[in-house]
Order: C-alpha cells, then structure tokens, then sequence
C-alpha cells in the first residue's frame, strides 16, 4: 500500500506551510471589539485612585481568541490592595458586556511589579504627577 499523504518535500506542503493563518475574525470586527475591549476597561477604577486602571497600566496583556474569549492579564498598584480579591471580576463584569464577547477571565500577575512608569501621561496629569 502506497502512503497518499502530503510529503513534506512537496509544492503543496509548502504552499500550505507558508500560507497565513486565517483567524475566525475579520481585522474589522477584532479592530472594534479591540477599541470596546478597551473602553470597557477604561470603565473599571481603583477605589483609592481617582483614574481608570487601563490608564494607570494596571493592564498587562488582553487576548481576545478566535471564539471570542477574553484572557486579561493585569496587576495591582501594591500586592496588598484592598480590593485586590474584588478586582478581577470587576474587570471580568465589564469585558463581558462589549457586543460580541463569549467569556472573559482576569488573571492578577505581579510579575513585573507595576510602577508609576506604566501610568500614561494622561493618568499622571490626573494625579498630579508631572
């Protein structure tokens, strides 16, 4: 019996080797859920800071997969936060209501330990640090 499959050595490996992958999602509609995504967590703040968590770089990585789930990966000012229990789902909460988003897990990292340089300039006129 003669093996039918693809060798590796053939044009038609190659081509599909070198193919891009194509993702679920159009770039229109990952370009929006994208801008929504950062919104919503644009929505969520630190009870002791008067400034959105997205603008004090407390958001590390967000990943948003071809079924549509989020994975966030964020950090707190100081390990001790208060709310460092509640914050994660507060996160979770607002990703779940952008249009078009599945499910969304938040996962706290301290690894590299957040610092005032991670804030955005627009977060460090709000707090008075320039």
């Amino acid at each position: 019996m003669t093996d039918q499959s693809i060798k590796s050595d053939s044009p038609d490996f190659v081509e599909a080797w070198d193919e891009p992958q194509k993702s679920a999602l159009e770039q229109g509609e990952i370009d929006r859920m994208t801008d929504d995504i950062i919104e919503a967590l644009k929505s969520v703040y630190d009870p002791e800071i008067p400034v959105d968590i997205y603008e004090l770089g407390l958001i590390y990585k967000v990943d948003l997969s071809d079924d549509r789930d989020v994975a966030i990966e964020m950090t707190l000012t100081a390990p001790g936060c208060p709310v460092a229990g509640e914050m994660p789902g507060w996160v979770e909460d607002a990703v779940r209501k952008v249009d078009g988003v599945r499910s969304a897990k938040a996962e706290l990292v301290f690894d590299p330990p957040w610092d005032s340089s991670k804030m955005s300039d627009e977060a460090k006129l709000a707090l008075n640090m320039f």
